[in-house]
Formats: C-alpha cells, sequence, structure tokens
C-alpha cells in the first residue's frame, strides 16, 4: 500500500513539473520571442507612425528627401550585428538625444519623440534598435537589460559623431516602455560624462515585476511556481534572471537628473510602479503622471504639455 502511495505521489509530481517546466518553456517564447514582433518590419513601422502621428508625415519625408535619416551598424559585445538611425543636426551642434524604443517596437515607431529633439531643439538624434528589433540581429527581446550594454555602446558612438573641438558633447537618454527601462538600466552603469540627464516613459521596476503584473492580467496566475522556473530558464537561456533585470536597483545607483512619465491609468505596465522608482532615485528627479492615459500614451494625449515638460528640463541641465 505504501510503495503504491509513493509510485501515485511521484507519478503527480511528476506530471506537475512537466506542465511547470512546459508552461515556462511558453511564457519565455511568448514574452522574450513573440510571433507577433511588429518591429521587425520597417514599412509597416512608418505607416503606425503616419496613422497615429499624421502631422510628422511631412517631417520625415523631408529628411529622407534631404537624405537626412541615415542607417548605421555596429557589431555588438554579443557578436550581433545591431543597426541604429542617424539625424543630424541641421546645424552643427554638439547636443544629442539617444531615443530607445519600447517592446517589438523599432527605432522608427519613435521618430515622434526625435522630431521633439531635432526639429524643435535642433538636437542631433541617435535611434537604436534594441536586439531582435527592426534591423538589428538578436533572438529574443531582452527586456532593456542587456540592450542597456548595446545603448551605452551607441552612446559613445554618439559622443565620438557630434563632439567638436570647441565644446564636449552633452546627451539626453530618452526611452519608453521597454526602452524606458533600458535608459534606467544605463542610467545605474552610466560613466560617460557627456551624458547629462535622462527621460523614462512608463518604464517598469524589474522584469520580474513586469512579468508578475501581466500574468496575473492576462492568466489569473500567481508567481509561485512559474515565474520562478522561467527565470531560471532565462538565466539558463540568455543569462540574465527576472529578478536581476531591475531598473529599480540600477536608479539608486543613479545620481544624475532624471525625468520620470507616466499614465494614470496604465495596466500594462502598472501606474503604481512608477513611485518606487522615483522614490529610489537620488535627487535631481522630477515626476509627471498624465490622467487618465493608458501605456505610452502620454505624447499622443498631451503631446502640447508633453513636450513643454521635456523641453524644459533637459533644457535646465543641457544648454
Amino acid at each position: 500500500m505504501k510503495h503504491k502511495f509513493l509510485a501515485v505521489t511521484l507519478l503527480v509530481l511528476g506530471f506537475i513539473m512537466v506542465v511547470v517546466l512546459g508552461s515556462s518553456v511558453y511564457m519565455i517564447s511568448y514574452s522574450l520571442v513573440p510571433s507577433n514582433n511588429r518591429g521587425r518590419d520597417y514599412t509597416k513601422a512608418y505607416a503606425r507612425l503616419f496613422t497615429r502621428f499624421p502631422d510628422i508625415k511631412s517631417w520625415v519625408d523631408s529628411l529622407q528627401s534631404a537624405g537626412a535619416i541615415r542607417d548605421t551598424f555596429i557589431m555588438g559585445q554579443d557578436g550581433d550585428r545591431h543597426h541604429a538611425l542617424l539625424i543630424a543636426s541641421s546645424h552643427r551642434s554638439n547636443r544629442t538625444a539617444v531615443v530607445v524604443h519600447g517592446y517589438t517596437d523599432c527605432a522608427v515607431d519613435f521618430l515622434n519623440i526625435a522630431q521633439i529633439y531635432n526639429h524643435d531643439m535642433g538636437f542631433n538624434v541617435l535611434l537604436p534598435d534594441l536586439h531582435a528589433c527592426g534591423k538589428s540581429d538578436g533572438k529574443a527581446q531582452q527586456m532593456g537589460w542587456l540592450d542597456r550594454l548595446d545603448v551605452l555602446q551607441w552612446i559613445n558612438i554618439a559622443d565620438s559623431l557630434w563632439r567638436n573641438s570647441a565644446r564636449q558633447s552633452e546627451i539626453v537618454v530618452h526611452g519608453v516602455s521597454m526602452g524606458a527601462a533600458a535608459t534606467m538600466c544605463v542610467a545605474g552603469d552610466i560613466t560617460i560624462p557627456a551624458v547629462k540627464c535622462f527621460v523614462e516613459d512608463c518604464g517598469y521596476t524589474s522584469v520580474w515585476d513586469e512579468f508578475a503584473a501581466q500574468m496575473k492580467e492576462q492568466f489569473g496566475l500567481p508567481e509561485f511556481p512559474l515565474m520562478y522556473v522561467t527565470s531560471a530558464l532565462c538565466k539558463i537561456k540568455f543569462g540574465w534572471s527576472f529578478g536581476e533585470a531591475s531598473p529599480l536597483e540600477q536608479v539608486r545607483k543613479c545620481r544624475k537628473p532624471m525625468l520620470f512619465i507616466h499614465g494614470g491609468k496604465d495596466s500594462y505596465v502598472p501606474t503604481r510602479m512608477v513611485y518606487p522608482l522615483y522614490d529610489a532615485k537620488p535627487a535631481p528627479k522630477e515626476l509627471i503622471v498624465f490622467r487618465n492615459t493608458k501605456h505610452a500614451r502620454s505624447y499622443s494625449d498631451y503631446p502640447l504639455e508633453y513636450k513643454r515638460m521635456v523641453k524644459r528640463f533637459v533644457n535646465r541641465y543641457i544648454k
């Protein structure tokens, strides 16, 4: 009887382990290797951009006609080839914005942010395609964590491209959603004097917190055991765990100015996440929450206020 009970117990435990492991493999694929990775198609990205922001088309067309939007490629530290768009200021400038896109997006999707810096403020702009997005190599989204290493590499390139003998380069890093997470992760590692400030728009506290929130929201599942097994699989497959990928811990180390932006009705990256991020960041810092705004829609819903806040903040630290 005891042997039979033990056999049944082991069988049940084995079945549970197989289900959890299978679910974890699915979660890795679902979240990091999504089948709907729309950021791979630049043609569709331009169509999305012009649908959301029709007024931007004339500016983009003029840049393209003048050959002012340039492609550039580098070899990343991981051995993959990475891509970015470069837009030089119409007047020689040492001021640059590095604009970092969101989850399953690409550089093109955030030309609206680039317009603020280039058209309105006269900055050079560099827009990288993150891992497995746009024209960059890669097999999976890295949720901003490993992306930070590529963004740091791009910052060095921007610095060397646009500094001059008279004035040193001055750089702002501005990211949205996953790009905001990458921006905050960069902020914790930054040693480049040229970087003067950061703007993060609707970034998450950690990959663990973000995936746990979405797992509960979409599937009604608790963190245990699936998150623990999936995080361990991510560590084995991609070299990082959900817990270590923590913008919250990174901003604790940042002493440079940061503007935090979030939508008051964000359920994708819950609005509540911005408050511990803001509290953890040493001064100087600013926070604005746009009421009734959903995820990554602050610029769409409040374009004039968004531009005003960004310009005022950046101009305080980049002259």
